[in-house]
């Protein structure tokens, strides 16, 4: 089985910001060559995220971190974590650090509606994200 990996760089320049990773994704992709496999995508980060949502309305990455927010409110008194991002911590396990997709005729399959998001908790940072294709 083949393997391939890659190391994207997100930049995000926000406190708590989704950011759209399709595009890079699908491109990086296509030049592998690979044409059937699975794509895990990983954030390398314990306060950021990886998931798969909608990538038709903005509002939904709005209303994901609003709620997020309601959930896990930045600062909380009962927190104990000397960097003071326990909500960081808390959001990122929420929506989990990887997503697995798959590779189907050289293209990732997606839903019409959905997008990879990389979903940073603890910003404005730069952030790596880890693609690994194994083809088969």
């Amino acid at each position: 089985m083949n393997a391939v990996e890659k190391i994207i760089s997100v930049k995000t320049n926000n406190h708590a910001e989704i950011v759209d990773i399709t595009s890079e994704i699908e491109h990086w992709v296509h030049e592998t060559g690979i044409q059937d496999g699975i794509l895990v995508v990983s954030s390398l980060h314990t306060t950021a995220g990886v998931t798969v949502n909608e990538n038709a309305d903005p509002d939904v990455k709005t209303d994901i971190l609003m709620r997020l927010e309601e959930i896990f409110p930045w600062k909380h008194p009962k927190d104990r974590h000397m960097e003071g991002n326990t909500a960081a911590h808390l959001k990122a396990v929420t929506v989990g650090h990887q997503q697995s997709l798959i590779i189907s005729a050289g293209k990732l399959l997606l839903g019409t509606w959905q997008g990879i998001y990389f979903c940073e908790f603890d910003g404005p940072r730069n952030r790596r994200c880890h693609l690994k294709l194994l083809e088969g």
